[in-house]
């Protein structure tokens, strides 16, 4: 059986980073030919168009999107794409997962996408601990003010999977929360 975790890695860097190491091509919404992509996944993992179907549908994160014979990465793009995705208003607030040794610039400068189109933000604390854990060091949680934000004129996009994106997060709207305020 073909290693789901390296497919799905590939799909993630053909599909949001560089379709040029698949042979692929996005279009300006960030679809490719599914065909295209599981006769490359084919030839380099021995999967078969069911094995790449079983990968979109059982992701945890729900990454990718399938529309006939289409497929995209619903968010995470670091190629110029445009998702369509409506603004929409956010709850109050929205949180992010970081580490320790990234706090003073944050608080400094702010929230930035940094070599992706997007800031992600997660709509619970919980979800944002997850992503702090992707890398080694001390995890940090901020608080994003996102209400006091669209008060102030900046706009939200909620992706396919429920990932809260901006482009940038002023310092003023975030806060550290201290060890004491996790659940």
């Amino acid at each position: 059986m073909p290693n789901d975790i390296q497919i799905s890695k590939f799909m993630s860097l053909a599909l949001r980073h560089a379709p040029e190491e698949a042979g692929l091509v996005l279009d300006e919404n960030g679809w490719a030919d599914l065909g295209a992509l599981c006769a490359v996944i084919e030839r380099k993992f021995s999967a078969s168009p069911a094995d790449v179907a079983r990968v979109v549908a059982e992701n945890p994160k729900k990454r990718f999107a399938i529309a006939g014979d289409r497929i995209r990465a619903v968010q995470g793009h670091s190629v110029d794409i445009d998702l369509g995705l409506a603004s929409s208003a956010p709850p109050e607030l929205l949180y992010h997962g970081t580490k320790e040794e990234f706090l003073p610039a944050i608080l400094r400068e702010g929230l930035r996408s940094q070599s992706r189109q997007h800031v992600h933000l997660s709509k619970d604390i919980e979800t944002a601990r997850i992503v702090a854990r992707r890398r080694k060091g001390k995890d940090v949680i901020l608080r994003v003010d996102s209400a006091a934000m669209a008060g102030d004129g900046l706009i939200f996009f909620v992706s396919d999977n429920g990932v809260w994106l901006t482009d940038s997060i002023p310092p003023r709207y975030l806060r550290e929360i201290s060890e004491r305020e996790l659940p």
